[in-house]
């Protein structure tokens, strides 16, 4: 995901950015990490066409380890923590050295 694609989630549904199976995705993890009681037979239909039952269970599971993970931060009180150590590089300059061999 680049840096342009993380600026445009607020806005993903109306982004050339993202394929239709990514904006799927990103709707499924919306549910999860709200009322994920409200999955919708839509939602779960479109799913289905674009992932298999065991990458819907992959998404769901990594889905469910960064919300859990989330709350337990702010109920730990933690969530500051990670503006002491902000980052200092973007995801294009990762990429960049990766394909350099750096």
């Amino acid at each position: 995901m680049t840096d342009e694609m993380v600026a445009a989630l607020p806005d993903f549904e109306n982004s050339d950015l993202f394929t239709p199976a990514e904006k799927v995705a990103i709707r499924f993890a919306e549910v999860m990490a709200g009322d994920f009681r409200a999955l919708s037979a839509e939602l779960s239909a479109a799913l289905r066409e674009h992932y298999t039952e065991p990458q819907i269970m992959a998404l769901g599971w990594r889905m469910a380890i960064f919300v859990g993970y989330g709350r337990l931060v702010y109920v730990s009180g933690l969530q500051g923590v990670g503006g002491l150590c902000p980052l200092s590089f973007t995801h294009e300059q990762l990429q960049t050295q990766a394909e350099a061999g750096e």
